[in-house]
């Protein structure tokens, strides 16, 4: 088993070496042995956090931390369920793709029955952890439960699921900035917004590495309805993704760190078009990849701002 990782993921990764092996199909369902989707879940929730102690300035960075903290772990366990869920769902069409045939579910390493009775105890601790917040912020968290349950289905039926994985993935905003100032605004909208771009831009990039596959079993993604206007797609919605920060730090009154970092977020996006090929799985993952740092950059923007 420890010798059949999935194609996306090293075998001397942390699972593979330290865990019992019975845990292994468990972990790899969660993508424990692949941080990165964590990562990208978590850097929108802090964007929100931030943008909040931005606008209202009135909370004390302790709390600040304290509630990213508990962001840290409901992104660890939510994007695992999430995972879990995806996983059940397209059980059928895995196995038909090269990098995710050897999925602890296509690869009978777990049983379907096995799979819910992870995704159950994944979603007790997350809703452990969501129990921690405000009122407004709970409601939030019950509400993404419905993007999160369609997502799956859209590869399905449109071209543009990576627009419906940024509805659910970026939700995060949402929330993180309802744990702090106990409300929504139009700026934390246009953050929102942002990372709905951010997402259907990367995952386009992603999606490149199962593009002929995914055209041979019929499933549907921006990367084969694109194909080579791929690149042209890019720019615009990174250019739109830029945009919607902008306004978002002009109605934030954001000070000149925002601006000048968010100066350096653009050039990283440009530097993701300039090296994305999509005909080369391994330079996609590598620039999907990048992102987990531009997130941090993101965050930055806004922390830097107070």
């Amino acid at each position: 088993m420890r010798d059949k990782s999935p194609a996306d993921a090293s075998n001397n990764n942390w699972v593979n070496q330290f865990l019992p092996t019975p845990f292994i199909p468990y972990a790899r369902l969660a993508r424990l042995d692949r941080p990165i989707g964590s990562w990208l879940l978590f850097w929108p929730c802090l964007w929100g956090v931030w943008l909040a102690q931005l606008e209202t300035g009135l909370i004390p960075l302790s709390q600040t931390f304290n509630i990213s903290a508990l962001f840290a772990i409901g992104a660890i366990v939510m994007r695992g369920a999430g995972c879990t869920y995806n996983d059940i769902v397209d059980r059928d069409y895995d196995g038909k793709v090269e990098r995710t045939r050897n999925r602890p579910l296509p690869a009978g390493q777990i049983t379907v029955k096995q799979a819910w009775a992870f995704l159950i105890v994944q979603c007790l601790i997350g809703l452990c952890v969501l129990l921690q917040f405000n009122i407004q912020t709970i409601i939030l968290g019950v509400l993404s439960l419905a993007p999160i349950a369609i997502y799956p289905f859209m590869k399905r039926f449109t071209w543009w699921p990576q627009l419906f994985l940024g509805i659910a993935f970026n939700w995060g905003v949402f929330t993180g900035y309802a744990a702090l100032a106990g409300n929504l605004s139009v700026t934390v909208g246009l953050v929102y917004v942002a990372a709905i771009f951010w997402t259907m831009g990367y995952d386009t990039i992603y999606a490149h590495q199962d593009r002929e596959d995914d055209d041979l079993i019929g499933l549907k993604s921006s990367a084969i309805r694109l194909g080579d206007k791929t690149y042209i797609a890019l720019w615009v919605i990174y250019g739109l993704s830029v945009l919607s920060f902008l306004a978002a730090g002009l109605m934030a009154f954001a000070g000149l760190w925002f601006y000048l970092i968010m100066g350096a977020v653009a050039l990283h996006l440009a530097w993701q078009v300039l090296n994305t090929d999509i005909n080369d799985s391994d330079k996609c993952l590598a620039v999907f990849k990048s992102n987990r740092i531009l997130g941090f950059i993101i965050m930055m923007a806004f922390a830097l701002s107070l």
